[in-house]
């Protein structure tokens, strides 16, 4: 259990904590690969969301799973990413959230994941909360407290 003079301070600016679907880079189950493998590269991401046609989470997607798809004994088959979706490629067992601003359960999750998705009751995807937003309000805190 958090003390609560901390809890308040790291939930000072909790609406910043989440980022908006609508600003989170994500792709679509149903694309290819070769689209999954685009925007991550040009996005510069390591791990995006996968959406279904109605914004529904349904899991993560990296570079590394993309590129394990291609390697064969010899060589590499980029000819796979337009063969494979992001479906048959993507993780599925990433944690989501459902509570952005629920300091305790996103710390003990954000120590092996950079980001939570945030899905509602419906499984749809409504944004992430980052490893980056909580650490600043840890940091807040830490040089805070006691003041």
């Amino acid at each position: 259990m958090i003390d609560q003079r901390l809890q308040t301070l790291l939930l000072k600016n909790k609406q910043k904590f989440m980022i908006p679907a609508s600003l989170v880079a994500t792709v679509n189950q149903s694309n290819s690969l070769d689209h999954a493998f685009l925007v991550l590269t040009k996005d510069r991401y390591a791990k995006i969301i996968v959406i279904d046609n109605k914004n529904h989470y349904c899991g993560q997607i990296s570079l590394a799973m993309i590129t394990d798809q291609l390697l064969e004994t010899k060589r590499i088959n980029v000819e796979r990413l337009n063969e494979l979706k992001v479906r048959d490629v993507m993780q599925t067992d990433a944690p989501v959230i459902q509570d952005p601003t629920d300091i305790e359960e996103n710390l003990h999750l954000l120590i092996d994941q950079s980001f939570l998705p945030v899905v509602d009751d419906h499984n749809y995807f409504c944004g992430i909360v980052t490893r980056r937003e909580v650490l600043k309000a840890v940091n807040y805190t830490m040089h805070t407290f006691g003041k």
